[in-house]
């Protein structure tokens, strides 16, 4: 810390402070700029003491504080000096700066020191989660069913890698989005809408599954159907499967697109029995997937794939509120260096329009620009409808809810809240895995197989010498009792990802004393796990050489502690260093000075070429003609 900071703090000069300190018995160097944060708490504990503090209440007042706050947020809720704070803060061992912000754990220490009461802040809103926009619906329909209309489809298109699937985007991009005017400029948005016989489909532009998976783990479900491309020469793969589960396991329905029909060794028939062989029946199979037989590349069959869809949505009778509560989902986002913070969003409910007032995640404002993927300008966008809006705050994250407010307050409140649950979660201490010496044991159950293919390909990069993951048991569904007994067996821990734990696991897990940690978001969970590792690995202990001192003269001797003379030959002997006793060419033992004067004054240090005596403290017996070999060794968590 600086001395003038310290000065400051304590309301002196820094001449003054340079006095009061030598007066309490402490040492600083007159030429000395900083002193290290120990010593300026000491000071700092020893001069307030002789100093009270002003504005303190003498009866205890009561004080909400939010889970996180600035130093002159936390200085202003208090009604005190910002000097008051800070020198809690520093006795505390929390050196922070008027503007850093500290957690609420913190902040109530702080303030309960200085004679307040202290309660949380219950912040009112929060992210808006899973399900919002579905519950909120159902609310409305409930209410005023007549609003309701038919909306487009929103089809996402995935499967295996190289099956097709961006081909069949382009096609269809190429040949039937919708373009009433000349001269647009196509917008890569991540969605867009086609127009065939009349109706429209929203197609998610999610070729790569990124997108995708980043709305799920953030728990956003915007599709409504998926196609599954499989190529007819290819069959069934990896991804093909995932893709096949994931539908599974959120009930989504799926549509079966063979692709490349048109190649010579194209097999349909072996494309249908392997799809059976993973629980997707087709109709003409007497199953209940329907299934089109296209060539992405030529065109053909692409319009009775947009039929299927069609025909499908039609059954399953999607409606939605234009005149409702506005809603909508973030697909994707990033900071345009023109525009500033965008967002591409699929309108869900409601009408979204020029100038409305937005929230969505941390970021909020008032829409200043909205448009398509062709480049159009629009003015409103209903239901079911993507495209892209400038004028918000900031980036919001990939399945963040988009939601309309009456004021730009209203909005702020909503963002602001988010963003200071997000800085809390900084601050929040980390969650404690269990662990069996230098293994780290998991088991991890997930929502979906494609969530544990991002979460096994994170840890995969966590491999390092010291400590070693096994993942014991994985797989999609809820954490149940079985996965509770193995990580009892086990010593390990139980990884859950946007799935639920069966209460029958939590009660056992709970008797057993095993560690269930559930997330919602995927970073925080493979942050979680990356310190735990760091924490295991063994700490670097870094040596730096002082310099070296002759011992001249020998004082007292006692049992483990000597008093000694001699001279700095080399570099410098400091206060608190430890040395090695070099006897000859030979290293005879080590020691630690706790004593160190110069011209029989106290110093923290003596340079070379000087003389010194010190007190030391030491096993071995030094002797005259000794060498003190002058040491400084710290601990440095190694990083992966």
């Amino acid at each position: 810390m600086d001395i003038s900071t310290l000065s400051k703090q304590l309301n002196m000069s820094s001449q003054q402070l340079r006095y009061k300190i030598r007066e309490a018995g402490f040492f600083v160097s007159p030429k000395a700029n900083k002193i290290d944060n120990q010593l300026a708490k000491q000071i700092l504990n020893s001069l307030s003491q002789k100093k009270p503090e002003t504005g303190v209440p003498a009866e205890p007042k009561d004080v909400s504080l939010p889970k996180v706050l600035s130093v002159k947020e936390l200085a202003a809720k208090l009604g005190l000096d910002i000097t008051v704070v800070i020198k809690k803060l520093i006795q505390n061992g929390v050196m922070a700066t008027i503007n850093e912000e500290i957690d609420y754990d913190t902040a109530a220490i702080v303030a309960g020191d200085l004679g307040f009461n202290v309660s949380e802040v219950q912040e009112a809103t929060t992210r808006l989660g899973l399900g919002y926009i579905a519950d909120e619906m159902k609310k409305e329909q409930a209410v005023n069913p007549e609003t309701f209309i038919v909306r487009p489809p929103i089809v996402a298109i995935m499967g295996h890698v190289d099956h097709g699937k961006t081909t069949l985007l382009d096609t269809m991009r190429n040949t039937k989005v919708v373009d009433t005017e000349a001269g647009r400029i196509t917008q890569h948005i991540g969605a867009y809408q086609v127009a065939h016989n009349g109706k429209f489909v929203t197609f998610l532009d999610t070729p790569g599954h990124e997108a995708f998976s980043a709305m799920r783990a953030r728990g956003a479900n915007v599709t409504d159907m998926i196609v599954l491309v499989v190529a007819a020469d290819d069959g069934v793969k990896p991804q093909t499967i995932e893709v096949i589960n994931r539908a599974k396991l959120t009930a989504t329905p799926l549509i079966v697109a063979i692709n490349k029909i048109d190649k010579p060794d194209a097999n349909l028939e072996r494309v249908k029995k392997e799809l059976a062989d993973f629980g997707v029946l087709i109709e003409e199979w007497g199953g209940t997937t329907p299934v089109a037989k296209i060539s992405a590349l030529t065109g053909q069959g692409v319009d009775d794939l947009l039929d299927l869809i069609l025909l499908q949505a039609e059954v399953m009778d999607l409606k939605a509120n234009p005149t409702g509560q506005t809603m909508g989902t973030v697909i994707e986002a990033h900071l345009s260096r023109t525009l500033g913070p965008v967002a591409t969003v699929i309108v869900q409910n409601g009408t979204l329009s020029l100038s409305d007032i937005v929230a969505a995640g941390k970021a909020f404002g008032k829409i200043r620009s909205m448009i398509d993927a062709r480049g159009a300008k629009l003015k409103t966008a209903p239901p079911s409808r993507a495209l892209r809006i400038s004028g918000i705050s900031d980036v919001p994250q990939a399945g963040d809810i988009l939601k309309t407010y009456a004021t730009l307050d209203e909005a702020k409140i909503q963002a602001t809240a988010v963003a200071r649950g997000e800085r809390a979660k900084k601050f929040a201490t980390t969650k404690q895995l269990a662990f069996a010496g230098k293994d780290l044991n998991l088991i991890i159950k997930v929502d979906v197989l494609g969530s544990l293919e991002a979460i096994n390909d994170a840890l995969s990069k966590l491999k390092n010498t010291e400590v070693k993951i096994n993942v014991l048991d994985e797989g999609a569904g809820e954490v149940n009792e079985n996965d509770v007994l193995r990580a009892d067996s086990a010593s390990g821990v139980i990884i859950g990802f946007h799935t639920k734990v069966s209460s029958q696991a939590a009660k056992l897990a709970q008797a057993k004393g095993v560690t269930i940690q559930t997330y919602d978001v995927i970073y925080e969970l493979i942050e979680d796990i990356t310190r735990q590792v760091v924490d295991m690995l063994t700490p670097e202990v870094l040596r730096t050489d002082l310099g070296r001192a002759k011992i001249l003269a020998i004082f007292r001797t006692e049992k483990d502690s000597m008093i000694i003379g001699g001279n700095v030959a080399e570099g410098k002997i400091k206060d608190g260093a430890e040395f090695e006793i070099k006897r000859g060419d030979e290293i005879v033992g080590k020691g630690l000075v706790t004593q160190l004067q110069q011209n029989k004054i106290k110093t923290k240090e003596v340079l070379h070429g000087s003389e010194f005596g010190a007190n030391v403290k030491t096993a071995t017996k030094i002797e005259a003609g000794d060498v003190l070999v002058l040491f400084e060794e710290s601990v440095r968590k190694k990083t992966l």
